[in-house]
């Protein structure tokens, strides 16, 4: 039987592989825990603001590497946005790096367990990024593992972040062409077909390829939108936030 469906396969007579088998990247744990305390909420903020969802689940992924980044873990700026004004920064820091994996440790906890031949320590710049913490110890280099230990305000700094994404930084207003033409091809599409229009995945993708991967955008890289790209369709974004917004468990729908 193996055989014969190899013999199928090469000739093209086998059943495709259903969407969900290609989810490639639901395998991972750290990429299910990122989304998992953030999406649903993300989702209705998004359609509330004429945004596709699965565009800014996928944005959050890469520019914050699943939360694997020292400054978003700091701060809960998992979208890298940069300062406007009023905003508070994340300052110049002196951390170190553990050899062994070149981690940068920003717990003090955990710096302590090891040796200081194991370590070394590096002059930090400034981030130019917004620091979500508390009032009380954002700006500062004290507490900085402080969202490590405070899950709950770590995941309602996150949808701070998203929020400012979505009602601020990629603005109908914004001095960015890029950004206005992408809210107004979004709301035209809205306008047109309704709200369900933005949880499609070619919506995510045009909406991606509008904002990022040319000059004055929000990622001037040509890659940028590729690799985007690939974590909506490869992690089931569309799918996950179409689910969400029906009612769906995010774990019955992962």
């Amino acid at each position: 039987m193996k055989k014969v469906c190899i013999l199928f396969l090469m000739i093209g007579f086998c059943a495709p592989v259903t969407a969900q088998q290609n989810y490639s990247l639901r395998k991972y744990n750290h990429v299910k825990s990122f989304y998992k305390n953030i999406s649903k909420q993300a989702t209705e903020l998004c359609l509330q603001n004429n945004i596709p969802p699965a565009s800014l689940l996928a944005i959050t992924g890469l520019e914050s590497g699943w939360d694997s980044g020292y400054i978003g873990q700091i701060t809960g700026n998992i979208l890298s946005l940069g300062l406007r004004k009023g905003d508070i920064e994340l300052p110049a820091l002196r951390l170190p790096r553990l050899l062994k994996n070149n981690r940068i440790l920003f717990d003090s906890l955990e710096i302590i367990k090891y040796q200081a031949s194991e370590l070394k320590w590096e002059n930090r710049p400034e981030s130019l990024k917004k620091d979500y913490r508390p009032t009380s110890i954002a700006g500062t280099k004290y507490q900085l593992a402080y969202f490590k230990y405070h899950p709950k305000e770590k995941a309602a700094a996150q949808l701070a972040n998203i929020k400012d994404f979505v009602t601020v930084f990629i603005g109908r207003n914004s001095r960015l062409k890029a950004y206005r033409n992408a809210r107004k091809k979004m709301d035209d599409l809205v306008a047109k077909y309704g709200k369900e229009i933005l949880l499609k995945e070619q919506t995510a993708i045009d909406f991606v390829n509008e904002i990022g991967g040319k000059p004055n955008s929000y990622n001037f890289r040509e890659t940028w939108p590729r690799k985007v790209v690939y974590i909506i369709k490869r992690a089931g974004l569309s799918q996950l936030t179409t689910d969400l917004h029906n009612g769906i468990d995010f774990e019955k729908s992962w």
